[in-house]
């Protein structure tokens, strides 16, 4: 696993959990907050953690921003903050720039101020729960560029067979690209692997043709 390095501003409840599972994952992990508090209480779990306001633009460039392979903004309700954070890591270079918005317009204003991409943690964890609710079947999915799925979901009787035999791909224009099955992943099946009931299936498609697939499903 190559080693990557992060710096995540903000080390409230959502950049703490963002930080300090990309440690425990083997990554370096910097955490900038001006809280003192805050600092101490995560400085044990991360590569390092320091006292600094983000909004800062000597402290952000002391930092080296171009140095990490990603940045997030985690920080929460202050607006002004938020944005002039992910304005100033843009400007100094920062190669890939996550920023956490509140609502909607806040999402807006960091896209438009350079955020490579915007989460809105609430938001899109009552979408996804709603996914889960609407169709049993599907465990996860997340979006993949404008126009695409990946989603993750348990195999049904009509999905039973070889994939040669399913044709997803020609079918559908869908790719089965995982399956795990009693703890054991098969990554890239081939053709000939064939598809049980309960099986795990990891799936990449067009919304479009995921929603073909669920339709014919049912």
């Amino acid at each position: 696993m190559k080693v990557r390095q992060y710096l995540v501003i903000g080390a409230g409840r959502f950049g703490t959990a963002v930080s300090t599972t990309l440690h425990a994952s083997g990554h370096e992990v910097v955490v900038v907050d001006r809280n003192e508090d805050l600092i101490e209480s995560i400085m044990h779990r991360v590569t390092h953690a320091v006292i600094a306001d983000a909004t800062d633009e000597g402290a952000l460039r002391s930092l080296g921003v171009r140095n990490f392979d990603a940045v997030v903004v985690a920080i929460g309700v202050n607006f002004q903050a938020n944005v002039l954070a992910t304005t100033l890591l843009k400007s100094m270079g920062a190669k890939h720039v996550v920023s956490k918005a509140a609502d909607k317009l806040t999402a807006e204003v960091l896209m438009r101020v350079g955020a490579d991409r915007v989460v809105r943690p609430e938001h899109d964890m009552g979408v996804q729960l709603a996914k889960q609710f609407a169709e049993p079947t599907v465990l996860d999915a997340f979006d993949f560029g404008a126009e695409h799925e990946v989603v993750e979901m348990i195999a049904q009787k009509p999905l039973e067979g070889s994939l040669r035999s399913l044709e997803l791909s020609g079918r559908f224009r869908i790719h089965v690209i995982a399956v795990e099955r009693h703890n054991q992943v098969e990554l890239n099946p081939t053709a000939d692997y064939e598809i049980r009931p309960g099986d795990k299936l990891v799936l990449i498609g067009s919304r479009e043709s995921l929603n073909r697939l669920r339709s014919w499903l049912d």
